[in-house]
């Protein structure tokens, strides 16, 4: 008996220690140094910021490709459409998850701030995947290890979700601010106001509808309907009322502009303006031109003057590099020479660290995408009336007035008084909109193209590769096509899916290629969304 006894109790013994270790493993599995759960607030902070990044900031190769500015320095850049694999956001979209998960953690109700924001964040990042790449792992997406090789949803099927997704953030909104819960924590663009976020989720459901043009007919996603429900119901779905409310990143001394002092000698002449952006402004005496833009040395050495629109001048993003990069002009020792294109304004996009304000989803956007609607035959409406405020609105964002306007640029490449000139110019917006090239058509392919290119105008820099998606649906602006741009003298259609795709999801990778592109991943083929 006393044996067992003892057996006994060093089994016993044993059972705990064995526990015991089994538990101190689990704690061990923790990492002290790394907390476990974190307020949704900061985890909001990172996928605001991801919204901004990883679309296409200023003065970035994404604006390149909008055919804005051109490189002129192959050591650095050039203006090739020779794109590959599109970004990944799925990792961004686990973080919405994580950050809904947090906040349920934190208490909060089931529709709460950040579960409205995460609809809007879900139909965001899936909406700037499926129009670069075509169709993608939705439904059976974002399970971690409970699905590793998730099925691609056509992309049909993810403008639905989008569209659904977007319908259900303006619902939860309207219910949060009727409740009076109109705040969140961590929101940088808004300040955390329910109210402004409705209006911006809104304004970007308009440019989904309008980036479904050539799907109209199509009864599941109900574009028209959708657009004339929309106008129709002002107190259901309230849309931004100026330039003020846009959804927009607004830099500092820590978040820099990306043309600033810091830079200023490593691209500010390796750079200079596009034909498709300075050509228009200047054959429509268009004063945002002398803003954004600088005058041609050659012009000025010619006898123009800074405040003839002739006098700015963009390059082809086709031209061939090497003759572009003779052409743009250079540091000769004793500042620049003359050169045949116009930079990007000195002045303003390098004497400081804030600039301009980049526009996500922008208020002149908002105006055309309803101008363009309306002259669809969506709904009736004032279509000349959404273009005009589309026009306005960006002329309010660079500070146009009627009157005397004043206008500065670099002379030599210096920021200091001694090298800054100024002139003025009147500007008159009825007589400047009275103009044949600018005053709208009707419903005509003119007065198409007319909204469409002072669309692209007020895309400068900002909203991403809108101003490029815009081109690739319809057409307009001209855009520019021949040696410079490779891909065999071609504008690139799509990107092809990410190398980890091919990899890791092959079989569903393969399913999808051989469903849309015929077996090819290639950048030149037609995604469904433009069929």
């Amino acid at each position: 008996m006393k044996i067992n006894k003892i057996f006994t109790s060093i089994f016993a013994v044993a059972a705990l220690t064995l526990g015991s270790c089994e538990k101190s493993f689990e704690e061990l599995e923790k990492d002290p140094n790394r907390p476990v759960n974190v307020p949704a607030s900061l985890v909001l902070q990172g996928v605001e910021s991801d919204m901004f990044n990883n679309i296409g900031r200023p003065f970035s190769a994404e604006m390149r490709w909008n055919q804005f500015y051109c490189s002129n320095y192959n050591y650095y850049a050039t203006n090739e459409y020779t794109w590959t694999s599109g970004s990944n956001h799925y990792n961004t979209l686990k973080n919405v998850i994580k950050m809904e998960e947090e906040a349920k953690r934190a208490g909060l109700a089931d529709v709460n701030g950040y579960s409205a924001l995460g609809k809007f964040f879900r139909a965001f990042f899936f909406y700037e995947m499926t129009i670069r790449m075509g169709d993608l792992p939705m439904t059976e997406a974002l399970k971690g290890i409970e699905n590793i090789s998730p099925k691609y949803d056509t992309q049909k099927a993810i403008f639905v979700q989008v569209l659904k997704w977007l319908d259900d953030a303006n619902t939860d909104m309207a219910a949060l601010i009727t409740k009076g819960e109109n705040s969140v924590n961590g929101d940088f663009y808004f300040g955390g106001d329910v109210r402004k976020w409705q209006k911006a989720v809104n304004a970007y459901k308009l440019r989904v509808l309008v980036a479904l043009s050539k799907k109209e007919a199509d009864a599941d996603l109900n574009v028209k309907a959708r657009f004339a429900e929309m106008m129709g119901n002002p107190t259901k779905f309230p849309l931004l009322s100026s330039v003020s409310e846009s959804l927009q990143y607004t830099y500092n001394n820590f978040n820099k502009y990306p043309s600033n002092p810091d830079n200023f000698g490593f691209d500010a002449t390796r750079q200079n303006m596009a034909k498709a952006y300075v050509e228009p402004l200047s054959l429509m005496n268009d004063p945002r031109v002398m803003i954004t833009c600088e005058p041609a040395g050659a012009e000025l050495k010619a006898g123009k003057k800074p405040s003839d629109y002739s006098a700015y001048v963009g390059a082809s993003s086709a031209e061939d590099l090497t003759d572009m990069s003779e052409k743009a002009g250079r540091n000769n020792g004793a500042g620049f020479a003359p050169g045949v294109y116009s930079f990007q304004n000195r002045y303003r996009y390098y004497r400081n660290y804030v600039a301009e304000t980049t526009f996500i989803v922008g208020y002149p956007e908002m105006c055309f995408n309803i101008a363009e609607a309306y002259h669809l035959g969506w709904a009736t409406g004032d279509t000349e009336a959404w273009y005009k405020k589309g026009i306005q609105a960006s002329m309010d964002f660079y500070g146009v007035k009627n009157g005397s306007n004043t206008m500065t640029y670099s002379r030599t490449g210096g920021r200091e008084a001694a090298d800054l000139a100024t002139f003025t110019i009147d500007f008159d917006f009825e007589k400047y909109y009275a103009q044949t090239s600018v005053k709208y058509a009707g419903k005509t392919t003119k007065g198409q193209e007319q909204i469409l290119t002072q669309k692209y105008l007020a895309f400068f820099m900002n909203s991403g590769m809108e101003a490029y998606f815009n081109w690739r649906r319809t057409g307009f602006p001209k855009f520019y096509a021949g040696v410079g741009n490779g891909n065999s003298n071609r504008i690139a259609i799509r990107w092809q899916y990410p190398l980890s795709e091919r990899t890791t999801n092959a079989n569903n990778y393969k399913a999808a290629i051989d469903s849309q592109f015929a077996g090819k991943d290639d950048i030149n083929d037609m995604l469904w969304l433009l069929k």
